[in-house]
């Protein structure tokens, strides 16, 4: 089969590989459309000493077959599912390796493109909204206001966690945003306090202008979907201790922030890892829980994807879109590729 590769200099090449073998507790998946994520550049281009690789992780396609143990999948199923990231069989190939826990149902009324926009993004809003922040989740709903900023809502990220914080009635929500700011007005309640603040306007009106929206009210939760350029210090800034913000660029010194403010990064790779010490249930479970319940809220119509752009070409359009991702082009949209069309399949 065709895998595509992405260096360091984010150049995308396609090489010929075996079709992967689902292992105990995996699915194969005939790979219909691949979505795109920051972290396909940025993995390759910041990680000392990695060979080229297949960095995909949002697949959208039909079960090809299932490893021993797999009992929610069958072959021929359409689904969705996050690979687990730096392993092989990624989804910039024709057929791509999930476990089952990261794998969830995807109904005939959405398209593939939709489906592919979900796994990665949703579910780092997911994590980083109920395990990093431990706020009400959606069949326990906030029961009064409880204000949440959002840096980045228009990022696929920001835009999912504004979506979940709906479903949890959390109100008001602060979203900051720029060029994006139409697409995350669709997203909002302005009749229950939520608004948006476009942070173009610079520093010091921003954090101005979060602490007004707030009504009065301490803020003590901050997604930053950003997670650079000055987000976090900004949402220092105007949080009241105690107070938690989850940023998810790793590997970053996050302690210039006010006393009393924690910064904890929420990492979609934990839901590939096993539970902490002292615990028996952690985030794989929680990945578990609500992979499948993305796919219900597709089939029940009060979930869904995110805008995206389907790049022509199919593998070889990755570059392209790998590249733009990099210069910041994007804004409010998913890239995603066609598998299919890919020249020589």
């Amino acid at each position: 089969m065709k895998e595509a590769i992405v260096d360091k200099a984010t150049k995308v090449v396609l090489r010929d590989i075996d079709i992967p073998v689902a292992k105990p507790g995996q699915v194969l998946i005939k790979v219909i459309v691949s979505g795109t994520n920051p972290k396909d550049w940025k993995l390759p281009a910041w990680l000392a000493d990695v060979a080229p690789y297949n960095q995909g992780d949002d697949i959208a396609g039909y079960v090809e077959a299932v490893g021993d143990g797999v009992t929610n999948f069958k072959k021929g199923d359409k689904v969705a599912a996050f690979h687990q990231m730096q392993t092989a069989g990624g989804s910039y190939a024709e057929y791509a390796i999930a476990w089952e826990h990261t794998t969830f149902h995807v109904p005939e009324k959405t398209n593939f493109e939709e489906a592919a926009t979900i796994p990665l993004a949703a579910m780092t809003a997911a994590l980083g909204l109920y395990q990093r922040l431990s706020l009400p989740v959606p069949w326990n709903p906030a029961t009064e206001q409880l204000p949440l900023v959002v840096y980045g809502g228009a990022s696929a990220v920001g835009a999912f966690a504004i979506k979940l914080a709906q479903l949890s009635n959390i109100h008001p929500i602060i979203a900051v945003a720029g060029r994006g700011t139409a697409y995350v007005e669709t997203l909002i309640d302005r009749s229950k306090g939520d608004t948006i603040i476009d942070y173009r306007e610079g520093d010091e009106a921003l954090r101005k202008n979060i602490q007004a929206a707030s009504g009065g009210k301490p803020i003590h939760h901050a997604y930053d979907a950003v997670s650079e350029k000055g987000s976090y210090q900004n949402l220092g800034a105007v949080l009241t201790a105690p107070a938690k913000i989850t940023v998810v660029l790793p590997g970053k010194d996050y302690s210039d922030v006010p006393e009393g403010i924690q910064v904890e990064t929420t990492n979609v790779g934990s839901v590939h890892q096993p539970p902490v010490a002292g615990q028996t249930i952690g985030d794989i479970e929680f990945g578990h829980a609500f992979f499948a319940l993305f796919g219900r809220g597709l089939a029940q119509g009060w979930f869904t994807g995110h805008p995206h752009e389907v790049r022509p070409g199919g593998l070889p359009a990755l570059e392209g879109a790998l590249n733009d991702l990099k210069s910041g082009k994007a804004s409010a949209v998913k890239y995603v590729v066609r598998i299919a069309d890919t020249p020589g399949l």
